[in-house]
């Protein structure tokens, strides 16, 4: 039976920098290093922003210096920003289509009918999941006003919406009908196998970004179903750079996608530290997210 590691010992931030220098890191200014690591924790920065710059050894390659690591941990959180500006767009017309779809199809309560989706488990679920959505923003205006002042005392789907999370409101359009879902992905022009699989992967994208987590060299555990053309060229699913083509066929020519690569292209310029490969960019990635659909 392999034995379990032993927790290390918490460090001074003297003791981080030490360490880090001990393990071959190059540390050029070690007050700015001991800054650094006051503000941001030593597992958040170095743990995650080392991966793949160490020798088997567990020692840092030659060349490799604090402020590279720093680099890519403020690459990270300015892409993550840029990124989440668009999953926003994306997340509120989502909510818009499929509750006014629902709404104008089946009634504004339609959502409690176990007949109107497929699986009878997942809609107990998403009922489930409302109750306590209920319970946490009872202190909202407008759902106190629904429920107060409305003869059900029940939230109608367009209003619903605005208290799931992306990640229910996706599992809400992969339960429906085929026939529905296939008539809100034709408002997108996607067929509805690839829209479930892409709002649920970018459902998962914005949970990371919400919550300060690592886009770059990261491996996304909830991975989009491609177009053959993408996947023909060798185009990574499982890396932040599939799930940007999802998001760019479902905004399509709008002007936020331009602004967004552009945004992205000056990113890189300025962090010169940055390998775009570990987030399964192709060399040639800026004419993937330019080409005409």
């Amino acid at each position: 039976m392999t034995k379990n590691k032993v927790h290390q010992q918490p460090m001074s931030i003297d003791e981080q920098v030490d360490n880090l220098k001990g393990l071959g890191l190059i540390v050029k200014d070690e007050e700015y290093a001991r800054m650094i690591l006051n503000d941001i924790s030593y597992f958040r920065l170095i743990k995650a922003y080392s991966l793949n710059l160490k020798d088997e050894n567990g020692k840092y390659r030659s060349g490799i210096t604090f402020e590279q690591l720093v680099e890519l941990y403020l690459f990270n959180s300015n892409f993550r920003q840029i990124l989440f500006s668009l999953i926003e767009m994306i997340e509120i017309n989502a909510r818009c289509r499929i509750s006014n779809y629902i709404a104008t199809k089946y009634g504004v309560f339609a959502y409690f009918d176990s007949e109107n989706f497929v699986e009878e488990k997942y809609h107990k679920k998403f009922l489930d999941d409302v109750k306590k959505e209920l319970i946490h923003n009872q202190k909202s205006p407008f759902v106190r006003n629904f429920i107060q002042n409305y003869e059900r005392g029940d939230l109608p789907v367009y209003a619903l919406v605005e208290i799931c999370s992306f990640g229910m409101l996706s599992q809400l359009y992969k339960n429906m009908h085929n026939s529905d879902k296939k008539a809100i992905a034709e408002q997108y022009g996607v067929g509805y196998t690839y829209l479930q699989s892409w709002l649920e992967s970018i459902s998962y994208l914005r949970n990371i970004c919400a919550h300060y987590g690592r886009l770059y060299n990261a491996k996304l555990s909830k991975s989009p179903v491609l177009y053959k053309q993408y996947t023909q060229l060798g185009i990574n699913n499982y890396k932040v750079f599939g799930v940007m083509l999802c998001i760019k066929h479902i905004l399509k020519e709008d002007k936020h996608w331009y602004e967004f690569v552009e945004r992205l292209e000056m990113l890189l310029d300025k962090y010169k530290s940055v390998d775009v490969k570990t987030m399964g960019f192709p060399d040639n990635w800026k004419e993937l997210l330019l080409e005409k659909i």
